[in-house]
């Protein structure tokens, strides 16, 4: 995949989900196995059967408090990535899937009132001001994202972060 800074965001579906969307979710058990693709063709089926097979890049996944919880596979942030959500929003995160999804380049913005992103909407994220821009010209604050972790989803995550960084000091 490529890095967030390179990846035009014209706007993407808005997908609502609840509280407490959990990695299992994200990332079935009984599609471990199979690598990232195989569990992305599974990814929250279980809460909306559609979502795997119509999702599309640039989309955006809206959901309520604690979005990430369970265990911590860092598949779950994959698969997302995989079928190209450009980005989750919550009002809150598990701790484990925050810190995953930003090492592996998925942007997630914390948002306290996501009252006006609409299932099936359509928003545009606007990474640096931490906002979704809405087609009426409006937009939807969220929780600035610290600069360091900007600098991870730029880079892709932590891994391209850490290679641009190394191959600068030769």
């Amino acid at each position: 995949m490529s890095p967030i800074a390179a990846q035009p965001l014209p706007g993407g579906r808005i997908w609502r989900f609840g509280d407490n969307v959990d990695t299992d979710q994200m990332a079935p058990g009984t599609h471990m196995k199979g690598g990232v693709a195989e569990i992305a063709r599974h990814c929250l089926a279980g809460l909306r059967p559609e979502f795997p097979a119509t999702v599309r890049a640039g989309d955006l996944l809206v959901a309520g408090r604690n979005f990430g919880t369970g265990s911590s596979r860092e598949q779950a942030p994959q698969a997302l990535r995989q079928l190209g959500v450009a980005a989750v929003i919550a009002s809150s995160f598990a701790g484990l899937f925050y810190r995953n999804a930003i090492n592996l380049g998925l942007p997630v913005l914390i948002c306290r009132d996501t009252s006006r992103l609409l299932d099936g909407g359509c928003a545009r994220l606007a990474l640096e001001r931490a906002a979704l821009l809405l087609p009426d010209g409006s937009h939807v604050a969220c929780e600035p994202i610290p600069e360091f972790l900007c600098a991870l989803l730029r880079a892709g995550g932590l891994v391209p972060h850490l290679k641009a960084r190394l191959s600068a000091r030769r």
